[in-house]
């Protein structure tokens, strides 16, 4: 482990991953939530900081917010949650991720948590396979498989779709 002394100021290390790590938390959670869970992620960071090794940075990071994602997800599922009019159900318009790139990242948040937080972490933080590895406390060889299972799922629904249109 390097002295902290060694380690550049957190700031830059912040501004350096920023986007990376605001992609996936928006890729892995409701937007209101991705924004409460990145500035948890930066303080859990900042607490742990002075014991970073400095070594991968990016993944360090990432993986924090990984947990920090978790952490929201069953948060919400412990919330509880108010029931709706029949008649303000039917007149709401359809929300689902639109706001966060569509129906691609629609698509994306049904898959299983897994497999989406590896096509996540590959395609809207473009990280290397070694290093979403690394955020998600796997080998290489098995964040390539969830990437290519997520892509697969995609794929494959995206046909089922097309062919009920026709």
């Amino acid at each position: 482990m390097q002295p902290a002394a060694t380690l550049p100021p957190f700031q830059s290390l912040v501004d350096e991953h920023a986007n990376a790590v605001a992609a996936f938390l928006r890729g892995m959670l409701h937007p209101f939530d991705a924004e409460d869970a990145l500035q948890e992620t930066y303080l859990a960071a900042l607490r742990a900081y002075p014991r970073f090794d400095g070594a991968n940075p990016r993944a360090w990071l990432l993986t924090i917010a990984r947990r920090k994602a978790i952490d929201a997800t069953r948060a919400a599922a412990r919330r509880p949650q108010a029931l709706a009019e029949p008649d303000e159900v039917a007149a709401a318009p359809s929300t689902d991720h639109a706001d966060i790139g569509g129906e691609v990242w629609s698509a994306v948040s049904e898959l299983p948590p897994k497999q989406r937080e590896a096509v996540v972490l590959r395609f809207g933080a473009d990280l290397a396979y070694r290093e979403i590895g690394l955020a998600m406390d796997c080998s290489e060889a098995a964040a390539r498989r969830s990437v290519h299972e997520g892509i697969t799922k995609l794929r494959t629904s995206d046909q089922i779709e097309q062919e009920a249109r026709r």
